[in-house]
Formats: structure tokens, C-alpha cells, sequence
């Protein structure tokens, strides 16, 4: 048995939102021998999954770890990616996404979700902007999904993320807030109406169109504090990856 690493992440045309996650991919610390490749899901040319499978598979590995590098288990493509890898004989939602040719195993992992290192990420990231925590929420602001099941997936993450972000921060309340469907802007609405200051924290990987442009947008005109920061870069994320590839490959010692 020959284990590599195969990390998928969503892709993006902007070379920043790909250089942050290569970033971070290059800080792993998993040993010498162990292959590690970055792929995307679509958008960057050259290295999409089926590269990073071929990649894996000509250094002779028998076994790929898949690590989801997805911000909720909510997200539709967490769930044809793995149908698509061969790692589930059906996806939960139709999609057009093709099986890839893969003759090695496929062990594939977990998003992110609710992960305390992740809380600690969002807190690193809205620390500054907080004041008086104690007449305080914080709003995580996720993507979502309007479809049964990955709906209700990504409620189920966010809402105790939410909840882990509130202890370590020591802020009166925490909330989130969907783009899909939306309920940002009447959320930040309820607890301005509750007397509080709203921090609105972006569950995104990295910066780009969402946290830039339609969070804004869909807050207009109301009074809240925000920077934008994503969960990347930071230092905790390679951590996070390192712990997946850690249990998995124990594992498959283990079988």
C-alpha cells in the first residue's frame, strides 16, 4: 500500500483565492514519501481532479485520501465529488459531474463544518473588529443550499460553529445568516433591533466574489461591522488537514 493526499477544493479564476490555498497546502508538515496534490473542482486549468488523480496514480500510489477542502457538508458539491471519486455508488442530488478514472482506492474525507480549530480561525479573524463583546453578536454569514437534506446539513454546521465561535469569544450572542436561502440581511436587522452590535463574520475559504461583493450588497444600509476576512490565510488550516490525513491514514493501518 502506497498512500497520497488529494485535497479538492471549489477553484476560482482569480489567481489570489488559488495561491491562498496552495499556501496553505504548503505548510503541511505529513513526512517524506507521502504525495500531496491540490485540485480543483473547476476553473484552474491544468490542475482539476482528474489531473491531481493522474498525478497521484504515476508516483504509484494505491490508496488516495481525499480531503473535501469545503466549508460544510451542506455543500452539493462535497456530495458529488465523492459519488464522482467513486466513494458513494449514488449522489444525494443529481449532477452533471462525470466518474473519473480512478484505479486506486479512494478514502474520502470531511469538510470542515463545525471544527473548533476553524472557530478559532473565524475569532482570529473578527477580533479586531470587536469592542464591547459583551452588547455583541456575531453573525456567521455561509453560503447555504436550497435543497432538502444540504439545506438542513448546513444549518445543523453553521448553528454550533456559531455556538463555538460564541465561548471562545465571549460575546453575548452568536447567529448566522444564509446567502441561500437568504436571511443575512433580516438577522443583522433582529439583533440591531435586540440593541446589539453586529460583527459579521464571512464562512468562506478565501476571498472573492461572495465576500466581496454580494454580502455587501445584500447588507445595504445597515449598521454593522465587518473586514471580510476569510478563513484563510491562517496557520490553523494546515493544522486542520494534517489531524483528517492523520486519522485516516491510521485508519488504513488499521484494515
Amino acid at each position: 500500500m502506497k498512500p497520497g493526499i488529494l485535497i479538492i477544493s471549489h477553484g476560482s479564476r482569480d489567481k489570489t483565492w488559488v495561491s491562498m490555498v496552495d499556501e496553505a497546502v504548503s505548510h503541511l508538515t505529513l513526512g517524506e514519501g507521502l504525495k500531496v496534490e491540490a485540485s480543483f473542482l473547476e476553473l484552474v486549468e491544468g490542475r482539476l481532479i482528474q489531473d491531481g488523480i493522474d498525478r497521484l496514480e504515476d508516483a504509484g500510489v494505491t490508496d488516495i485520501i481525499v480531503i473535501p477542502l469545503f466549508v460544510s457538508s451542506g455543500s452539493t458539491h462535497v456530495d458529488e465529488i465523492e459519488y464522482a471519486l467513486g466513494a458513494k455508488a449514488a449522489p444525494e442530488k443529481e449532477t452533471d459531474l462525470e466518474r473519473f478514472a480512478v484505479k486506486a482506492k479512494v478514502h474520502y474525507g470531511y469538510p470542515v463544518d463545525d471544527d473548533p480549530d476553524i472557530a478559532v480561525m473565524i475569532w482570529d479573524k473578527l477580533r479586531g473588529l470587536s469592542k464591547h463583546p459583551e452588547r455583541e453578536t456575531i453573525l456567521l454569514v455561509g453560503h447555504g443550499s436550497r435543497h432538502e437534506g444540504f439545506r438542513q446539513r448546513w444549518q445543523q454546521g453553521i448553528s454550533s460553529l456559531a455556538e463555538r465561535v460564541r465561548r471562545i469569544s465571549g460575546a453575548a450572542a452568536a447567529d448566522y445568516g444564509l446567502l441561500n436561502p437568504d436571511s443575512v440581511r433580516s438577522k443583522v436587522e433582529y439583533w440591531r433591533e435586540q440593541g446589539h452590535e453586529v460583527l459579521v463574520a464571512p464562512l468562506f475559504l478565501s476571498e472573492g466574489y461572495f465576500t466581496k461583493v454580494v454580502i455587501p450588497e445584500r447588507l445595504q444600509g445597515l449598521e454593522y461591522a465587518y473586514s471580510g476576512q476569510t478563513l484563510l490565510p491562517h496557520p490553523l488550516l494546515p493544522h486542520w488537514i494534517e489531524r483528517q490525513v492523520k486519522i485516516m491514514l491510521e485508519q488504513l493501518g488499521e484494515r
